[in-house]
């Protein structure tokens, strides 16, 4: 549905960037002017969006075990270069607009485009918010959020368009600030991009939301690293059991509680789970939108011998079988990992 609503949005910008630009010169406006230019711009932005989603998408494969998640992030990245460029240039514009100050033509038709660009942009805010809520997609989140500022955006060049009337640099210190605006957001969704290109945490809500699911099960976690790959979340915890279980018996616990992690957390597709009382650890993920090879299941024991404190009689360690359940042919008490 995603993909619907990017190619919806690229429509939707293609109109609104001909409608103002055509506006804006029938008008003389370089806030309505302006505007347009930014709507011509988001029609690049949309597409790029519209690819990020799509290769996002693909599924799990050898090279990429943690699917293709980041390219969200990626065409976020490019969209907010984009933005602070549409911002710096609009400033100029304006400031080039204040030493040349020019009366705008009020016209019927510019009042008409301004509040259709207005509700347009507010009806695909709508619409890329709340799917982007309910696919978990970061890009279309921040498109939606976009599209939100476009609408107080062309509310405040509608408004603008009054006060020529009363002050001839009015429209020249709108389209000013409407740059300025543009700029500070393109820094907060830069920002936002940066931190998931560099592996940031998926926040406290999510890990708490983990330590809770673990409490509920009995399960102690020692420790606990997430990580946020666009709209995917993966986990690395480490477990300590009580050590009379077998290693059949904790591998299905952390099997257990991978499964509540799973179906509780909707956008946690990864888990490794480490037993430290059992020297076992298990990862899992999920495939893309259930494409793929299937749940992933890899297992990793660690290597070294089993030592007798007492007399250092050696053996390898099995891997799977705790050094504690082998016990010393010579001083029959348990061995120790070395």
């Amino acid at each position: 549905m995603k993909e619907k609503i990017a190619l919806i949005s690229i429509l939707a910008n293609a109109i609104l960037a001909v409608g103002k630009v055509t506006a804006g010169i029938l008008s003389k406006s370089a806030a309505v002017l302006a505007e347009g230019i930014h709507s011509s711009v988001d029609i690049l932005s949309s597409v790029i969006s519209y690819a990020g989603i799509k290769i996002a998408k693909k599924p799990e494969d050898q090279k990429h075990p943690y699917g293709h998640y980041k390219f969200e992030v990626l065409a976020g990245f490019f969209i907010t270069l984009i933005l602070l460029g549409t911002g710096a240039g609009i400033v100029y514009e304006a400031y080039q607009e204040f030493l040349n100050p020019s009366l705008s033509k009020i016209s019927l038709l510019t009042f008409a485009v301004m509040m259709v660009s207005a509700l347009i942009n507010e009806i695909m805010a709508r619409l890329k918010i709340h799917y982007g809520k309910k696919e978990n997609s970061l890009s279309l989140l921040s498109d939606g959020f976009h599209s939100r500022i476009d609408v107080y955006v062309s509310l405040t060049v509608f408004t603008g368009l009054f006060l020529t009337k009363y002050w001839v640099y009015a429209d020249s210190a709108l389209a000013f600030l409407i740059g300025l605006y543009i700029i500070k957001e393109s820094f907060s969704l830069g920002k936002e991009a940066v931190d998931s290109l560099l592996d940031s945490s998926a926040g406290s809500e999510i890990e708490e939301k983990i330590k809770s699911i673990a409490g509920k099960e009995n399960i102690k976690i020692d420790s606990l690293k997430t990580l946020k790959k666009g709209s995917a979340i993966t986990a690395n915890l480490e477990i300590t059991l009580p050590s009379n279980l077998r290693v059949e018996e904790a591998t299905g616990i952390s099997d257990n509680l991978r499964k509540k992690l799973m179906e509780q957390i909707d956008n946690l597709t990864y888990v490794s789970i480490q037993i430290i009382s059992h020297e076992v650890e298990t990862g899992f993920y999920k495939p893309n939108f259930g494409r793929g090879f299937g749940w992933q299941r890899k297992g990793k024991f660690t290597n070294g011998d089993c030592v007798c404190p007492k007399c250092g009689y050696k053996t390898s360690h099995l891997r799977g079988v705790p050094c504690s359940t082998l016990k010393c042919p010579n001083c029959k008490i348990s061995l120790e990992r070395r």
